[in-house]
């Protein structure tokens, strides 16, 4: 794991990524995030991901920007950590935090349910997610990989509501390998490309919207299946009266 020898030079990076603190506070920022960790960039990357995906106060942290962000970095030489060793080891910190997760769940129970509002957390996030699994099922530890704050919770409601083990590690393995490995290849291979470099805020707006495309499809799905149901329902005259 190392770095050029200006690794943090802030001229040097901000002409890579011109535009990523406007995503959000300058603190959350995906490259001030990885500078924290100075020449452990990739080691502070799985960190970052095992918390976002493992611990339930890790809801906030930029996950698919931070993951692209370090591909990018990787492919213009900010980061010389090789990619082929970068991407299995983040894609096996998101791996290990949904197992985390789903221990977590299936330790606390229906508790989970119940805990009061407080700062790191809201019970709306809890049920925003259980409804991701009353719609997808299992499908969801895959899904709620590409949505923010539901890929924190999803393997804690996944160790809640008992999912068989073998199906989770299943979906976990699927889930990790599409997105902890995939989004940072895809940050990688689009990272040499000036126009992805100059255009970066943009792209990674594009990233979050073409990640919730799998949900729109399934709620569109769903809609017609419930109106097909409900046209094709007999009238009962007692319903009626």
């Amino acid at each position: 794991m190392g770095f050029s020898a200006d690794w943090w030079n802030p001229d040097s990076v901000e002409g890579v990524l011109p535009g990523v603190m406007a995503l959000g506070p300058e603190w959350l920022s995906p490259e001030n995030l990885i500078g924290l960790f100075g020449a452990f960039a990739i080691l502070g990357v799985c960190i970052i991901v095992f918390i976002e995906t493992g611990l339930l106060v890790g809801f906030f942290l930029p996950g698919d920007s931070l993951l692209f962000t370090a591909g990018l970095l990787m492919a213009t030489g900010v980061i010389t950590t090789p990619i082929w060793i970068a991407a299995p080891v983040i894609g096996l910190a998101a791996f290990i935090g949904d197992q985390v997760g789903y221990q977590i769940g299936k330790a606390s129970g229906p508790r989970v349910f119940n805990k009061p509002d407080s700062r790191f957390f809201r019970r709306e996030y809890v049920d925003k997610t259980h409804a991701y699994f009353e719609r997808f099922g299992g499908r969801t530890i895959i899904i709620a990989r590409f949505i923010p704050i539901v890929r924190t919770f999803a393997p804690v409601v996944a160790g809640v509501a008992r999912m068989p083990y073998r199906t989770f590690v299943t979906y976990n393995f699927i889930g990790a390998l599409l997105w902890g490995v995939g989004v940072t290849l895809l940050g990688y291979w689009l990272g040499g490309f000036e126009f992805v470099q100059k255009y970066i805020e943009i792209i990674l707006i594009a990233i979050v919207a073409i990640s919730a495309i799998p949900i729109f499809i399934e709620l569109g799905r769903a809609f017609r299946n419930g109106r097909r149901n409900r046209t094709q329902s007999p009238v009962i005259d007692g319903d009626l009266a």
